[in-house]
């Protein structure tokens, strides 16, 4: 192998794909990098075995070739070099990196060592605007939490349709859902409705990665794997591929803790509503509890917290308020996170009595919806 091309290039590569680099002893060839060359590209591929990821460029090439190194010096090497050009070039294992007055050899490993990324068909697949999908993701994929005992809450749940996607997370505590729907001309090729669990892990790394690119993210899916696809601008040809193990087991149906009606409404300003409950937080005892009181009739809500070695809160705040007269506590974290992943000037709060899940939702807009349950009364 041998090939020219620019620092800045390199090492946006090595940037997304050591993400899917594994550390580990057991299986020492997931620490490293593939290299190869493919007529005027130049591809980099690491994966965990459970994640992988392929980003390409355009580079002169002068020889052909394939190699793997260790990711994480190769990566902090290219970091401290100028921003100039870069040759590399392979030999019996050996990578030869040269840059202005910088020259080192990288020990490499055997290429055929390294792990298959899995081939997902490309027959079935859905065309979103990659930043707006991930802005959506990103609303959902923090209430996911590991767990050994039941795996499927360990992923954010999507289901795929032709002219939309539904994607939810839960720690059973909580539970945010998204609607996304396209506005592109041909949004999809899908000849069934497609329902998936992505590892979390694999999710933030999408939002990572495609979150800052502009363009067409092609989603392509089968029934154990799933691709997410971003084309190098103006070409036909691939910029960045990752690809997902899914989560086996079938999703909670969540729909049935999702409140069908409301006994108590409320609309605040939404940063008025934050600033009170992270006060509120300050005097919040073990459990985080800070408790509401709404009154329709004077059209204000009270916020309390209490803890015993450092004092009480107190504190009100108006709203539109309709419905029942109402007291109530939720963990404040619970609250916050909701809050923060709400981005219009008014949330509208529902609950469906003392003892039922708050819904959060934005005032304008009904395609996202978070529920958290209460802290109960012992």
């Amino acid at each position: 192998m041998k090939l020219v091309i620019l620092q800045e290039k390199l090492k946006e590569g090595v940037e997304i794909i050591e993400r899917a680099t594994a550390k580990t002893f057991s299986l020492p060839i997931l620490n490293n990098t593939l290299l190869k060359t493919e007529r005027n590209f130049l591809s980099l591929v690491s994966t965990n075995l459970e994640l992988g990821i392929k980003w390409w460029t355009l580079a002169k090439i002068e020889e052909e070739g394939v190699i793997t190194v260790p990711t994480r010096v190769f990566s902090n090497f290219i970091h401290f070099l100028p921003n100039k050009q870069i040759i590399l070039k392979s030999k019996n294992l050996t990578l030869e990196i040269e840059c202005e007055n910088y020259q080192t050899e990288l020990k490499g490993s055997n290429p055929d060592d390294f792990p298959i990324i899995p081939q997902v068909a490309k027959e079935e697949f859905i065309l979103v605007n990659s930043s707006q999908f991930c802005q959506d993701l990103d609303q959902v994929v923090d209430i996911a939490v590991p767990s050994t005992a039941k795996p499927e809450i360990s992923g954010v749940y999507f289901l795929f349709q032709k002219d939309f996607i539904k994607m939810a997370a839960t720690d059973s505590f909580r539970l945010g859902e998204k609607t996304s729907r396209f506005n592109l001309k041909t949004p999809a090729t899908l000849s069934k409705e497609y329902a998936l669990i992505l590892p979390q892990k694999a999710a933030k790394e999408i939002i990572n990665i495609f979150g800052e690119k502009e363009g067409e993210l092609r989603i392509c899916l089968s029934p154990n794997q799933v691709l997410f696809e971003l084309q190098l601008p103006e070409t036909p040809h691939p910029q960045i591929q990752l690809v997902s193990r899914l989560i086996e087991g079938e999703y909670p149906n969540y729909k049935e803790i999702i409140p069908k009606k409301y006994e108590t409404q409320v609309i605040f300003k939404r940063n008025d509503f934050l600033n009170h409950i992270k006060s509120a937080s300050l005097f919040s005892g073990k459990i985080n509890e800070v408790k509401l009181k709404i009154d329709p009739k004077k059209e204000k809500v009270e916020l309390f917290s209490q803890n015993p070695d450092l004092g009480e809160y107190h504190s009100y705040l108006t709203g539109e308020v309709k419905g029942k007269e109402l007291e109530i506590s939720f963990n404040y974290r619970f609250l916050a996170d909701g809050l923060l992943k709400i981005k219009d000037s008014e949330v509208v709060l529902e609950l469906a009595g003392p003892e039922g899940p708050g819904v959060l939702k934005p005032a304008g807009d009904p395609s996202y919806l978070y529920v958290v349950m209460p802290i109960k009364a012992s």
